[in-house]
């Protein structure tokens, strides 16, 4: 996560694969570009969920996937149109925490209002909700369209 000085404070946007999450890194893109700010995508890969604690193997680990799910949003996102200078993160822990912290000294984060699990007719998932009460700056959440 950057600490960059006052005046390139980041638009910073967490993705999770789906696809509200790369809508989410396309307006952040958007904004960036609009504001002159640097841009920066975070994933954060959690732990798995088990009666037995979560061990990483020499194919598996919960920053492994982060990166492969980074990876693979920014190209679904961009193609071969990346914005240069994009700061990529891949964190592990509690995604809301973790995007708390990404918060801190941004201009704007920006995520989609459901993510990959829960229940789909919530307006808000735990992740934006949490966002939306507890970042370091404003937080824009990016609702399906109508068109989908």
């Amino acid at each position: 996560m950057s600490t960059q000085g006052e005046d390139r404070k980041r638009i910073v946007a967490g993705v999770d694969g789906s696809q509200l999450s790369l809508q989410a890194l396309r307006k952040a893109r958007h904004l960036a570009e609009a504001l002159g700010r640097p841009l920066e995508v975070v994933t954060v890969g959690e732990h798995a969920i088990s009666l037995t604690p979560p061990v990483a193997t020499e194919t598996w680990s919960p920053h492994t996937e982060a990166e492969e799910v980074l990876r693979d949003a920014v190209r679904d996102a961009f193609g071969d149109d990346v914005p240069p200078g994009l700061q990529r993160t891949a964190l592990v822990g509690n995604p809301a925490k973790m995007l708390i912290e990404a918060s801190r000294g941004a201009e704007m984060l920006v995520v989609g209002n459901r993510g990959r699990g829960g229940f789909a007719g919530l307006l808000l998932g735990s992740v934006s909700s949490t966002l939306a009460s507890h970042a370091s700056c404003p937080v824009l959440i990016i609702h399906r369209t109508e068109s989908e």
